[in-house]
């Protein structure tokens, strides 16, 4: 018989553990507070019991924001593994009575970067559906799911577009200018620009944008994925449009202190074939919330 835990070693209930991963996620015990559908009184409440438990501080305050403390780092990993077990192991028995298959489609760029923790957390919780995934531009993925190529597809837009208005908003962020740090190329003229192919939502914003402004420009480097425009970036070579919460060292956000204007918003849409199944009914809700918590975990602009 393999050997139990001692008597005196102490059970931390799921919802410590979830409260505390959601917190440590969002740095906001009040954005934490929304996801776990508790008051933030309630969610101090879990965490000091939590810390009471273990005889440590697993969080330190600093003004709004929280941040984990040494021993918050040591137990993130583990309380997302339990969490994980936790759902595997009852989604064998309270599993979903959804089966069958989800052609699903995303633009390459943000599908890399969002689909494998979606992919994941939907495959543990119905394991008996299959995805079928395709990653394409969004102007093409709209015109698959009308021609019922495609169950449900994710797609960016410009807003007060003719692609905004055919789906359901489901996340909105501003695009912003991005260079390399310390780079000179924003200095340029006319500016170098690293975009992705024609008909990319994110392409036309930053020419609208630079275009209202009278900025002069010109289209340096093209790539459909994102990964080839920011090549020419960490060369200094261009500067490019991307999603405010995509930018990390070594490169920066640019704005009006180097001369560029105001980009905007782009929103992703989500849009479904008529009469499509319970798996993708049962997709496209896992994709909303998904996205609803990826919006409280940002910081506020």
């Amino acid at each position: 018989m393999e050997k139990l835990p001692s008597a005196g070693t102490p059970l931390i209930d799921m919802e410590l553990y979830r409260t505390f991963v959601v917190i440590a996620e969002t740095s906001s015990f009040t954005k934490a507070s929304d996801l776990v559908g508790r008051t933030p009184s309630a969610v101090s409440m879990q965490i000091k019991k939590l810390e009471t438990l273990l005889g440590v501080a697993v969080f330190a305050r600093e003004g709004r924001t929280v941040r984990l403390t040494p021993e918050g780092e040591g137990l993130l990993g583990y309380a997302r593994r339990i969490l994980m077990l936790n759902e595997e192991a009852v989604s064998l028995f309270v599993s979903p009575d959804v089966e069958g298959e989800v052609r699903f489609g995303a633009p390459s760029d943000f599908g890399t970067r969002l689909l494998p923790n979606i992919l994941s957390r939907f495959a543990r919780s119905h394991p008996g559906v299959n995805v079928d995934v395709h990653l394409d531009g969004s102007p093409k993925l709209d015109e698959m799911v009308k021609k019922g190529a495609l169950d449900l597809a994710l797609f960016t837009a410009r807003p007060g577009t003719g692609l905004a208005t055919g789906g359901e908003v489901v996340f909105t962020e501003p695009l912003v200018w991005v260079g390399l740090e310390g780079g000179i190329a924003y200095e340029r003229d006319p500016l170098p620009l690293a975009v992705s192919t024609p008909g990319c939502p994110w392409r036309r914003a930053a020419r609208v944008a630079l275009d209202d402004a009278q900025k002069p420009y010109r289209i340096s480097y093209t790539s459909f994925h994102s990964a080839g425009q920011e090549a020419a970036l960490l060369a200094d070579l261009a500067i490019a449009p991307f999603p405010a919460s995509v930018v990390e060292p070594p490169l920066q956000v640019l704005d009006e202190r180097h001369g560029l204007p105001e980009i905007g918003d782009y929103h992703i849409i989500m849009t479904e074939r008529p009469k499509a199944g319970k798996a993708s009914h049962a997709f496209a809700e896992h994709v909303e919330e998904c996205f609803k918590e990826l919006s409280l975990s940002l910081p506020t602009q």
